[in-house]
């Protein structure tokens, strides 16, 4: 059994979640560098057993693609030809930022901790992958 990875993939940093093995629950897993991103996921995937890989989607209230849908498309080309035996799917991450920030005002950590843009990114990777889980019913 593999485990279901998720990428916030933004044009600075790129937020990572991950299943546990059996794919009951969505974890955290870091914030990367965009431009380290790569280099992390075949780490990664040479360590752990990922049957699938689920990238944000960005898409406008409208329906319509955002403006990072044209580092997206590429990015998922390439990492469909350096790993195919993963599928890789979009999944729609309208809204997820904001509540990723809601996440964490209700968590109640402290105001610097609340302005840590990695963490905002990580946490919308988790939620990302926790409605691909509840679209698929893991």
């Amino acid at each position: 059994m593999g485990r279901v990875l998720s990428i916030d993939y933004g044009k600075k940093r790129t937020g990572i979640a991950v299943t546990d093995p059996l794919k009951i629950i969505a974890n955290g897993l870091t914030t990367v560098e965009t431009s380290t991103l790569m280099d992390f996921l075949n780490d990664y995937l040479k360590k752990e057993s990922v049957e699938r890989i689920v990238v944000g989607w960005p898409r406008q209230a409208n329906g319509e693609d955002s403006e990072n849908m044209k580092r997206i498309r590429p990015f998922v080309q390439r990492i469909s030809k350096l790993w195919p035996n993963v599928p890789v799917e979009l999944f729609d991450e309208r809204y997820t930022s904001v509540l990723a920030h809601q996440t964490i005002l209700a968590s109640g950590i402290g105001k610097k901790a609340r302005q840590n843009k990695a963490l905002v990114d990580e946490i919308s990777a988790t939620i990302i992958l926790q409605g691909w889980m509840e679209a698929h019913r893991l």
